[in-house]
């Protein structure tokens, strides 16, 4: 029997405070000032999970609020010089910026504080935002999405009650839009309850990894932005670096490894901490002290991997749908663009006589619109890269770029990236440096500065589903690769030496950056929603 639970009734519900679904709730309310709506986000505020370089092109925050400038969010900075960086092992040579890269007329944020802002902006409208309020199953009646169930709490790690059980709400709409980030979880479950994914080609991703730096004054340049390819990531994989300057003396530094790499060994948290160690970044870094750290996974199959954007009931915008601009190392424009066009869409549904299940306009309308112009555009030069190679990769983008303008008469394919990883028997190994503690970390003490927490008497978050197949999959094929790939040290293998290894799951250590629910090679790991405000806490600056 289903359990009673108290419910909530709206006209729309959106699942996640991020760019998107804030863009969403703002652009709904300016159409249909009488709609009820609520937004619920599982981090304890809004902006606590969102972590990102970033630079913002404001194109969608000019049409959503044009008089955003005089009241910006903190630390928003106008970007400065652009320097496009490929990396030796000792040197650094500049090279020509790609049009995709410039960036004049863009502002480097925090975007936590912009989601912040955002919230109180939304707010000021009467939106209803529900933080620490993490949901973790939609309702789905008579093949509609009625909306979701969220804040249940007080379950023991033996799956039963606790004294402090909570059944949690029904939180009943209309339209529910879910704007949950990369891999979202209830998304993931809606993809193969109506197929969504049919038409599209498998997503790609990648895994960034950053960390926020005060440096000393007179080694700060406000605006600079400084990207990187090459170094330390070996020619067959994908990936590089950012490091962008900011107010009061801060740096956004992080690095990106594509999660269609192919060596078991490879880490990319210990790949990051080398980078560091570059002279090139190393004399910009030292003398300076690290005050923040987080990881999260990235969709970088852009136009070609967008999945069917509606099911019955709602739905997806923002990167949960997957709408980042790889060669513009760039999303949060268009994930706000992706939450306004479904906002404008619901409106029109919400005022019709009858309102619609599927929200056909929205596609099409998203379809009519610059983003979707934009990420055709674009949508050949991240798989060059799986294709063809760095230097292949690098030769196909300047020939899309330049000679073709995008317009090339084919779309190159995308693959599943967990099927990409070698045996480790037949990899070679790769051998990290201990970190100094001055430029490179281990991963408990970034976990450390993350602020991650969970309640510790709850079920795992990360469940294996099969917990027999560790052991002779990625124990002996792989030599247990999820150690390497998690940048929060969540997974160990353990008694190896006594020739029992077994799986440790560390599940409190979690960044929620969602690594290990794409990478795992037999798809073994299942990421779930622990509870409400559980996990990061990323100051304003991240």
């Amino acid at each position: 029997m289903d359990e009673q639970r108290e419910s909530m009734e709206f006209d729309v519900l959106i699942v996640g405070a991020g760019p998107s679904g804030l863009a969403a709730a703002i652009r709904l309310k300016q159409l249909a000032p009488d709609a009820t709506v609520c937004v619920v986000e599982k981090g304890g505020e809004v902006g606590a999970h969102i972590l990102s370089g970033a630079v913002m092109e404001p194109r969608a925050l000019d049409e959503l609020l044009p008089d955003w400038r005089d009241d910006p969010p903190a630390l928003a900075t106008p970007a400065g010089d652009d320097r496009f960086m490929l990396l030796t092992e000792t040197r650094a040579f500049k090279l020509p910026t790609p049009p995709q890269m410039n960036n004049h007329g863009n502002y480097i944020v925090s975007l936590g504080n912009v989601a912040r802002w955002m919230g109180a902006k939304a707010e000021e409208l009467g939106v209803e935002i529900y933080p620490g309020f993490a949901a973790s199953e939609a309702i789905i009646e008579d093949g509609v999405v009625k909306g979701v169930v969220a804040g249940v709490m007080g379950i023991g790690k033996d799956g039963q009650k606790g004294p402090d059980y909570q059944p949690g709400m029904e939180l009943r709409a209309s339209y529910t839009l879910l704007a949950e980030g990369c891999r979202g979880s209830i998304t993931k479950n809606l993809f193969d309850r109506f197929d969504l994914r049919a038409e599209a080609q498998p997503q790609t991703y990648a895994i960034g990894i950053k960390e926020l730096w005060e440096i000393p004054k007179e080694k700060h340049t406000p605006g600079l932005v400084w990207h990187s390819t090459g170094w330390p990531l070996p020619s067959d994989t994908y990936g590089g670096s950012w490091l962008y300057m900011l107010g009061d003396n801060l740096v956004s530094v992080g690095f990106v490894v594509g999660l269609d790499y192919s060596n078991p060994w490879l880490s990319p948290f210990d790949e990051f901490q080398r980078f560091k160690h570059h002279p090139a970044v190393k004399a910009m870094l030292e003398g300076g002290k690290r005050i923040s750290y987080g990881a999260r996974a990235l969709n970088e199959g852009g136009f070609q991997s967008i999945p069917k954007l509606v099911f019955p009931g709602g739905a997806l915008i923002g990167d949960t749908a997957g709408f980042l601009n790889v060669p513009k190392i760039k999303g949060t424009h268009t994930a706000m663009k992706s939450g306004m066009v479904a906002a404008e869409a619901v409106a029109k549904a919400l005022a019709a006589e009858t309102r619609p299940a599927l929200l056909e306009e929205y596609p099409a309308a998203l379809q009519n619109s610059w983003l979707w112009e934009e990420l055709k555009g674009v949508r050949n030069i991240r798989p060059g890269f799986a294709k063809f190679g760095f230097w292949g990769g690098m030769i196909n983008a300047a020939l899309d770029t330049y000679i073709l303008r995008g317009k090339a008469p084919w779309t190159l394919a995308h693959h599943n990236d967990h099927d990409r990883l070698k045996k480790a028997a037949d990899a070679p190994r790769i051998a990290y440096p201990k970190p100094d503690g001055v430029l490179s970390f281990d991963r408990l003490s970034s976990v450390f500065l993350s602020n991650t927490n969970h309640e510790e008497n709850q079920p795992a978050h990360l469940v294996l589903r099969d917990p027999g197949k560790w052991l002779g999959e990625n124990w002996q094929k792989y030599a247990s690769p999820e150690s390497r790939y998690c940048p929060a040290g969540v997974y160990e293998a353990v008694g190896v030496e006594e020739g029992q290894p077994a799986l440790v799951i560390n599940a409190q250590n979690c960044v929620h950056c969602k690594t290990c629910d794409i990478k795992d090679p037999t798809q073994n790991i299942d990421w779930r929603t622990p509870e409400g405000s559980g996990g990061p806490n990323y100051p304003g600056g991240m």
